[in-house]
């Protein structure tokens, strides 16, 4: 296939695998196209978008046929709202992908000696697995391909639901999401047809105007259900009766909250969100321990899931009860609380200062006392005037964002040298990017990924590293 060819059709062209971030991948003329919303053994024609020398992009214009493993989607919104697009794949083969992409990242950029890869832990329950949902209320409802040029369809519709892919302005009306348990779709259902009832004003993303804006919900292992609502002024009549409403109609809310934000932006990071009902937070546990979680507390989203990753990092610590353990990226402290039993000591360094707030109140709940958390860059704080007072880690264990660790933090724990690195990820591209550095003195000895989000490409993948002798 030529370089230089302009509006490019492929015709009867085989998927044959999955590359990084879901994307499926196809040869022609030795060239590989990656494109979306196909699986292995699918074929197709495929209209080319971008087209590099070695590689090119496009999308599916037809199928001519089905792959063997493709099976029907649960979700009536699947392939619409954004969400779940690994649907049509067979749990079974979307965790076999997951774990050869594990394998490929770590190999292709990487370059580092692997010990054999653990077979990934699946998901115990592959629906209403996430402890933590967010909806949006909007007056554009995002259009289905057959409504686009029908007169009698309007986009301008109050609505409640996801952001369409790819676009900002324009929400997906969703009836029934599969991703968290009851009461989330009543709840937003709820609150909708308050806004619908009342005729009041849903949020405009262009114009920035309206009221209703968008909802929280954190559903917990132990029953007790938070939400949060986002509106754009104050309305105190409109918040009492919905409040009244929805804690009549569900009895199970332990905790309402209402925010105000009159902002361009839905972040809570600078926004102060209200008590209505309850204490204004939840508790969640992992085995038996207990986290509170407030409205703008980071918490693992799958819970069940997320005590299966700690416990693997526990046992990739390899504790006796006598090491310090530093815990980067501590967030609200989980990791540290949740192997704090086998340790001497817990130090944990984290840049947001909220977040180590809760982080000694999770400690504080839980009656451990030898877990102390400081705020601040990594690389600032674990100096020698540090150590002297907190001690030298035995074992650091590092839970970074996507991004994967600055340069600067990996080099400081190349000069710390602790025995022991468990580096916990969620994204396998950027930890192998890391490992690569820290091939100088670390050797990987174990590796097991992790699937927290079925239905989606995200997977988890958790490495025990030894400093080399």
């Amino acid at each position: 296939m030529s370089r230089k060819n302009k509006n490019i059709l492929l015709a009867k062209v085989l998927i044959e695998d999955y590359a990084a971030e879901g994307k499926s991948l196809a040869r022609v003329d030795g060239k590989v196209i990656f494109v979306e919303n196909a699986i292995p053994g699918d074929v197709v024609d495929i209209r080319v978008t971008r087209n590099k020398k070695d590689w090119a992009e496009g999308f599916i214009t037809a199928w001519h046929e089905y792959s063997a493993d493709r099976v029907a989607p649960f979700c009536s919104h699947f392939g619409v709202c954004g969400g779940c697009r690994w649907q049509m794949l067979p749990y079974p083969k979307q965790l076999q992908y997951k774990q050869k992409q594990v394998e490929d990242v770590l190999q292709r950029i990487g370059k580092v000696a692997l010990p054999a890869i653990q077979p990934i832990m699946g998901a115990v329950e592959s629906t209403h697995y996430r402890n933590k949902m967010e909806y949006t209320f909007s007056n554009k409802r995002f259009l289905l391909p057959g409504e686009l040029h029908d007169p009698a369809v309007t986009s301008l519709q109050n609505v409640a639901g996801f952001h369409a892919r790819g676009l900002f302005d324009k929400v997906v009306d969703i009836d029934t999401c599969y991703l968290q348990a009851e009461p989330t779709n009543g709840l937003r259902k709820a609150i909708r047809d308050f806004g619908l009832e009342m005729e009041l004003p849903f949020y405009d993303i262009k114009l920035h105007e309206g009221w209703l804006r968008t909802l929280q919900l954190r559903i917990c292992t132990t029953g007790e259900v938070m939400a949060n609502l986002m509106v754009g002024y104050e309305e105190p009549e409109m918040i009492r009766l919905l409040g009244d409403r929805l804690l009549k109609q569900f009895p199970d809310l332990t905790t309402l909250l209402v925010t105000i934000n009159a902002k361009w932006n839905d972040s809570l990071t600078d926004l102060t969100p209200r008590v209505i009902h309850g204490k204004g937070y939840v508790i969640e546990k992992l085995e038996d321990f207990q986290f509170k979680i407030g409205p703008k507390s980071f918490f693992q989203t799958n819970t069940r899931q997320g005590e299966r990753l700690y416990q693997v990092a526990r046992e990739f610590a390899e504790l006796t009860g006598k090491e310090t353990v530093y815990d980067l990226y501590c967030g609200t402290g989980s990791i540290g609380i949740f192997v704090s039993r086998l340790a001497a000591r817990i130090v944990g360094v984290e840049v947001i200062a909220e977040a180590i707030d809760d982080a000694r109140e999770n400690a504080a709940l839980n009656g451990i006392g030898h877990a102390r958390f400081f705020s601040g860059d990594v690389v600032d704080i674990c100096q020698d005037g540090f150590f002297a007072a907190e001690g030298r880690p035995d074992v650091i264990i590092t839970d970074p964002p996507r991004a994967g660790m600055h340069e600067g933090l990996v080099n400081k724990i190349l000069e710390i040298g602790a025995p022991t690195v468990v580096y916990v990820s969620c994204n396998p591209a950027t930890q192998a990017r890391d490992l690569h550095l820290l091939d100088t003195k670390y050797a990987v000895t174990n590796v097991q990924p992790v699937d927290m989000f079925p239905h989606t490409h995200h997977i988890e993948n958790i490495v025990q590293l030894k400093l080399r002798r």
